[in-house]
């Protein structure tokens, strides 16, 4: 087995990086959508919009858990990074897997969010479907 260097837990650096911005800007659009159910919905409580609310509630949760996991998936890159610098080889090995663990629940998760999306972008596709048929 190759030793494990500073750089090998440095190149998560970047993709992890460009995944929380990803995460980040999926909170801030659900954010947005959410404000506007809830005036829609204080206007005119339509069933509909419970269900909307309800799916988006499901997926801001996963987001947030995708986020748990891959900062702490980098805080773990870093401290295998310091414990290769002080020469905890073997500790820097398991930090390092345990991160690595993270990162793919943190993936695994945004694909059930994307599943869940993409499922309710098609309930609105056929909604929009039935109104063009009749």
């Amino acid at each position: 087995m190759e030793e494990l260097t500073l750089t090998t837990p440095a190149l998560l650096f970047s993709a992890i990086s460009l995944i929380m911005l990803a995460y980040t800007n999926r909170f801030l659009a659900y954010a947005a959508v959410i404000r506007n159910l809830h005036d829609k919905y204080l206007e005119q409580q339509d069933e509909s919009l419970i269900e909307q609310i309800k799916n988006l509630k499901k997926r801001l949760n996963l987001t947030r858990w995708m986020q748990i996991f891959g900062i702490t998936s980098l805080l773990l890159c870093v401290l295998t990074m310091f414990l290769i610098y002080i020469e905890q080889h073997v500790m820097a090995i398991w930090i390092f897997g345990i991160a690595l663990l993270l990162l793919i629940l943190s993936l695994a998760l945004l694909i059930r969010e994307i599943q869940i999306s993409t499922q309710a972008l098609k309930l609105h596709l056929s909604d929009i479907e039935k109104h063009l048929n009749t």
